[in-house]
């Protein structure tokens, strides 16, 4: 629909007799973008870009709903599209105007404030399904078909009132509903409970997660406009005592979809707008993953929305918190249930190669099979056959002896190896690493086993002590302790200003012991308060230094977020003022001992110093990072968002910015200092600063400043401190650490999760914990 929405922007702009640029200045929409619309180089065009460029080129009714038309697919001709989309935004509007409504203000939004909720929906669903998507096939979930997961209804103690499962009226008769059923049918199965709740019950390994990601895909494609749009995530990760459920999933949204930070109706973000108005369906996976103590708050935080939900468990954390406070209101639990050998049949002889020219049918697992069909003494069940009967241990099997020729499945009937049921499980769970990282993959590096073993181990630990499935590139620094990461970000900052500094002095005085000196102050003086600042924002604070979720728009007119343009001067006055102050006394305090001046001249030095330093470096931080926050435009939805194009954004963005910030601050402060000295001239005796020394100060505090801003305060920065240099240094990690994750996830012992990346299960990610611990 692109080319034709392109075609009908230019032949209605051609109409009205404006060319592009005029189109620009009446709208707001900067030319580029026009441009490329009309081409077709720009896909999907905003609601509220459509809305702005209708509004200026003054179209009439029809015109204005074939412009729309070709901007929405399905819209034409009064569709179920159309009626669905305009259902979503009537109900949206109603939502998130209320309060609007009750204070006597005009309850109608305009078309643009309309539009967005559920433009961002739309978005939002087809971001969600190409995701999942390539997940799917990321994790082989097809091949060479699924694994048949089934389910039963969950016994009646973690149940609650049919009566409120199907929303009766009180009074009404009620019964239970019939929730059996399989893999392909979960969508039709939630559709047909009224409450809109349901929570998937199973042992560790019986597909809770696949089960998950199916439903959203089979969800979205028999989804209407008017239904909210299913989103997974990982609850695992929420402490309910320090968030509320609507805050943290508005939180998730905005990390996994970095668009939804965009400003929506109200002055809030797009993801808290969705969440708020109902247009987001939460599938929270990995309930029994919270730490002990949270689930009970976390289940009555639940209990205190009516939010329609899917959440996923295994039975004895669910049953735990349950005895502690209440079933989950209004949800109809399920249980999925074991593989049976019939199962294992299908399945297990599709996955191997065909090696007995003389039986092509016959494969390495025939005779094991056939085997465990074979009644014990006991006749109790063999302790493989029991192993076998999870997806997760049929998916290890597969990997260690359908995959590999020279590994033969018979081995596992050895009880003599593996006496028991958890032996076999170890068994497994040990070869998975050394089987996968023993094959060669094209285009990829080859990595020692041994230390890939430690390097997942370490990982794997890091999770565990942080208390959270999700392992994000940004937060891998906080496997050390606060104080160890505080000091060496600033003793690597000090470094690196000290360095840049002291080149720099010397390259405009021409000494270089006067370089080296000036480097040897400055870069202690820097690394100490730029450690400072880190220290009292993110590492007191308990806060994390999260990823930008905008870019920098130089060229034309961003879809700015204005609201951040204040905060960010009152904050980089201050933090400006207070370097200048500091780096002023004590360079007034060093400058006067070099006279030999006494200690009351020298205390008045640096307080003068002070004072003017001070008040330009406030200056010109608080003119930077101003300007920075109206530069700044939100992300779009439907780009694609995994682990590497996270960082790969950040990079970019942080990048951007230091390439602004650096000549713009250096500039305010070369400026500044002149303009400061001039107004001060006297008031504080006699003040010198010649514009040989200003341009100096301006360079080096510039390059200096967004350094040094970089590695202590942005995502990006940390990364390259901590992770891809002080973690590889000390073992803990290899030095190429993106390309071993990406790698990592290619051959599916991670799993992608939005912006992060998660161990294929949980008991992977424990068995690999327990054995750092171990060594």
């Amino acid at each position: 629909m692109a080319g034709e929405f392109g075609a009908v922007l230019r032949r209605l702009r051609e109409d009205a007799g404006l060319t592009q640029d005029e189109l620009e200045r009446r709208s707001g929409v900067s030319v580029s973008t026009i441009r490329g619309l009309e081409t077709g180089k720009r896909s999907n065009p905003r609601m509220t870009t459509v809305q702005q460029l209708a509004d200026a080129l003054a179209l009439r009714s029809e015109d204005r709903e074939e412009l729309l038309g070709a901007a929405v697919p399905g819209r034409r001709g009064g569709g179920a599209g159309t009626t669905g989309e305009a259902e979503a935004s009537a109900a949206g509007v109603g939502a998130l105007g209320a309060g609007a409504a009750q204070a006597g203000e005009l309850a109608v939004a305009p078309p643009a404030v309309q539009a967005a909720p559920t433009e961002a929906a739309e978005q939002l669903a087809r971001a969600v399904a190409a995701r999942w998507q390539r997940e799917e096939e990321q994790r082989r979930i097809q091949d060479p078909y699924p694994l048949p997961v089934r389910w039963k209804a969950a016994c009646e103690t973690l149940t609650d009132h049919w009566a409120n499962i199907r929303r009766l009226p009180p009074g009404a008769p009620s019964g239970p509903l019939d929730l059996r059923g399989r893999l392909e049918g979960i969508a039709e199965t939630y559709r047909s409970i009224p409450s809109g709740r349901l929570v998937v019950l199973g042992r560790s390994g019986s597909g809770k997660s696949v089960l998950a990601l199916r439903f959203v895909l089979d969800h979205l494609r028999s989804r209407t406009p008017a239904e909210p749009v299913p989103v997974i995530f990982s609850i695992g990760a929420w402490d309910p005592t320090a968030v509320t459920l609507r805050d943290w999933l508005t939180e998730q949204l905005t990390r996994d979809y970095p668009g939804t930070a965009a400003p929506g109706p109200g002055k809030v973000s797009l993801a808290s707008a969705l969440v708020d108005s109902g247009r987001v369906l939460p599938v929270l996976d990995g309930f029994d993953e919270m730490a002990d103590g949270l689930r009970r708050p976390a289940l009555e935080a639940l209990n205190a929305t009516t939010l329609p939900l899917v959440l996923t468990s295994r039975p004895a954390e669910y049953a735990a918190a349950v005895e502690e406070t209440d079933v989950l209101t209004s949800a109809a639990p399920i249980e999925l249930v074991d593989l049976t050998l019939d199962d294992l049949d299908h399945y297990l002889p599709r996955t191997t190669r065909k090696t007995d020219r003389s039986d092509p049918a016959a494969g390495a697992w025939q005779s094991v099979l056939k085997k465990l069909r074979e009644p014990s003494p006991d006749r109790s069940p063999a302790p493989l056959a029991t192993v076998l009967s999870t997806p997760l241990m049929v998916a290890l099997a597969r990997t260690v002896y359908s995959d590999t020729p020279e590994h033969d499945p018979a081995e596992l009937l050895d009880t003599e190896l593996f006496p028991g049921v958890r032996e076999l499980e170890e068994h497994l769970l040990d070869n998975f690493l050394p089987t996968v990282y023993r094959r060669s993959r094209p285009g990829a590096r080859g990595w020692d086993p041994e230390r890939v073993q430690r390097w997942l181990g370490h990982l794997a630990g890091h999770l565990t002590e942080l208390r959270t499935p999700d392992l994000a590139w940004w937060r891998l620094g906080h496997g050390l302790r606060g104080s160890t990461r505080t000091l060496v970000t600033a003793l690597v900052t000090a470094l690196v200003i000290g360095l840049v500094d002291g080149a720099m002095a010397a390259g405009f005085s021409g000494s270089l012991a006067g370089g080296v000196l000036d480097g040897a102050i400055v870069g202690p003086l820097a690394g100490l308060l730029f450690g400072l600042v880190h220290w009292f924002t993110y590492t007191v604070t308990g806060k994390d230094v999260q990823p930008s979720a905008v870019r920098l728009r130089i060229r034309g007119r961003p879809e700015t977020t204005t609201w951040r343009a204040g905060p960010r001067l009152v904050i980089g006055a201050l933090g400006g003022a207070f370097f200048g102050f500091a780096y002023g006394f004590v360079v007034g305090l060093l400058h006067a001992f070099s006279w030999n001046a006494g200690l009351s001249s020298a205390l008045e030095l640096g307080l003068i110093d002070a004072i003017v330093f001070g008040l330009v470096f406030g200056g010109a931080a608080g003119l930077s990072f101003c300007l920075l926050g109206l530069l700044e435009t939100p992300l779009d939805i439907v780009s694609a968002v995994s682990p590497g194009s996270v960082l790969r954004a950040d990079r970019r963005t942080v990048l951007t910015q230091l390439c602004f910030w650096a000549p713009v601050f250096g500039a305010a402060v070369g400026f500044g200092t002149g303009v400061v000295v001039d107004l001060l001239q006297g008031r504080l005796g006699r003040l010198v600063m010649d514009p040989a020394g200003s341009l100096m100060l301006g360079t080096i505090s510039g390059l200096g400043g967004a350094l040094g801003y970089t590695l202590t305060l942005t995502a990006w920065g940390q990364w390259c401190l901590l992770t891809r240099i002080w973690l590889p240094l000390t073992g803990r990690l290899p030095w190429a650490v993106a390309a071993f994750l990406d790698d990592a996830y290619q051959r599916g012992v991670l799993r992608q999760a939005g912006a992060v990346y998660q161990f294929r299960h949980a008991r992977l990610q424990s068995r690999l914990a327990q054995g750092r611990r171990r060594g």
